[in-house]
């Protein structure tokens, strides 16, 4: 490999001769050689998208000269419309706790290009990273990086699943089913019911989220080196902010305090506290369609999955629930992902927290598993699922819990007693009654209607 050399404030190295970054981010290269993983390219736009909002914010407070200003923005603008633009950012997830190591290497890269725009040499910490640290931006990074990603990816894909979710509920409101309840036989239910559930635990993540948006639009930008703002013009970050709104179409806003927002990060974890919440509504979902679905003769049988892959390796005709297997996968994920981030969040040490990449690298793998799966989800399972009717009514005209109806008639013993000969006969419950009681036959099939029984009440 050819290469170059470049200097730093350690010394010389050599880099890959026709590379974009520079010194810093080979000593990157050459130390963390640990997963493999970098940071997201969602990270990496955002940060990119924070140098450029820093230039103009710079051009604008007299900070940086125009023609240096605008090479700087050119080359933020050269890499975002790159579709190859992460072979410049190859530093590992594990490295510096600040995160240093990608803010030099995103300054490194930024600085070779604009170069070319420029008349002089651009420098990766005296122009590119003018009035920053990588103790702000990296925080502000993970912060506008996560808040675009749910702002413009996550909360649509909810959006379709719960919608999904409820227009296939009001298709399938004539059709009843076996409640169930410890897994076992209880009240019957109506499907729209069961759906309308579901599409209601999605509308409370909706609303979460949202709600933590409103502190992950706060960016730590100004606050520089420990929060104080050192080296940095006093306007500054309320022109990055402004400038950053206008580039992503999301309002981000300074932070109150920017001491706060550099040394913890309480709101992602809070973020990721939904994030959790919203895996677990997955479970919930796709479990549910799991035992629904399962069978299709010794199971429940109710549904049947739209079949996508053969199943088995060695079982002939045996197809399996993927789509919901695969979602639990991503729920128990970001479940992980989640307590990896709790615990970065305790390294907010004094004035700085010092697990931000891997903080940076969870949340944003927990958004995009969420939005992906809720895709499939939606598109591939509870759209095209199909329910079978004469399971639903061959369990229904056993359930002996039916008998629940008759308890303000006959007394719970009396309809206890009934259920418990329904069972050990394997008889329908209203055969039993019929013979038990001295009620007739049509006062116990309107009685113990299962569609008439969903809607509660005497």
């Amino acid at each position: 490999m050819k290469t170059r050399t470049e200097q730093d404030s350690m010394g010389a190295l050599d880099v890959a001769e026709e590379a974009l970054y520079g010194a810093q981010t080979q000593r990157a290269i050459n130390n963390f050689p640990i997963s493999g993983q970098r940071l997201p390219s969602a990270f990496i736009r955002a940060l990119i998208q924070l140098k450029a909002s820093a230039a103009k914010a710079n051009l604008e407070l007299d900070c940086l000269e125009p023609e240096l200003a605008g090479a700087i923005e050119r080359a933020c603008e050269t890499l975002l419309d790159d579709p190859n633009m992460m072979q410049h950012f190859p530093v590992d997830v594990f490295q510096t706790g600040s995160g240093t190591s990608t803010n030099m290497n995103a300054n490194e890269v930024i600085a070779t290009l604009a170069s070319r725009h420029f008349s002089g040499v651009v420098g990766p910490n005296d122009h590119v990273n003018y009035g920053q640290s990588s103790n702000d931006i990296i925080p502000s990074a993970i912060h506008a990086s996560a808040a675009i990603e749910v702002k413009k990816r996550l909360l649509p894909a909810l959006e379709h699943l719960k919608t999904t979710i409820t227009l296939k509920g009001n298709q399938l409101s004539h059709h009843t089913k076996t409640g169930r309840t410890h897994l076992m036989d209880a009240m019957p239910v109506r499907m729209d019911q069961t759906f309308h559930a579901w599409a209601a635990q999605l509308q409370d993540n909706l609303d979460n989220l949202n709600h933590a948006l409103t502190k992950v639009t706060r960016l730590a930008q100004g606050g520089t080196a420990v929060g104080t703002g050192i080296n940095a013009h006093p306007d500054f970050s309320a022109l990055v902010t402004k400038e950053l709104s206008r580039r992503t179409a999301v309002e981000f806003v300074p932070g109150e305090n920017l001491f706060a927002l550099i040394g913890s990060q309480d709101s992602i974890v809070a973020l990721s506290g939904v994030l959790k919440a919203t895996a677990v509504t997955y479970m919930k979902i796709a479990n549910d369609l799991r035992w629904m679905n399962s069978g299709p003769l010794a199971g429940l049988g109710e549904i049947t999955l739209e079949a996508l892959q053969p199943g088995s390796s060695i079982m002939p005709g045996k197809v399996n629930p993927v789509i919901p297997e695969a979602t639990v996968m991503v729920a128990a994920q970001v479940i992980g992902n989640d307590t990896a981030i709790t615990v970065g969040g305790q390294s907010g040490n004094f004035e700085l927290n010092v697990m931000l990449p891997m903080i940076a690298y969870n949340v944003l793998n927990s958004i995009e598993l969420l939005t992906n799966s809720a895709h499939l989800l939606a598109n591939k399972a509870i759209d095209t699922l199909i329910v079978n009717e004469a399971k639903l009514k061959e369990a229904l005209d056993k359930n002996p819990i039916l008998v629940t109806a008759l308890n303000p008639i006959i007394g719970y013993a009396k309809a206890a007693e009934i259920a418990k000969k329904a069972y050990q006969e394997g008889r329908p419950i209203v055969d039993v009654a019929e013979e038990e009681t001295e009620l007739s036959r049509e006062e116990l099939l309107e009685h113990l209607n299962p569609a008439k029984l969903t809607h509660g009440g005497l």
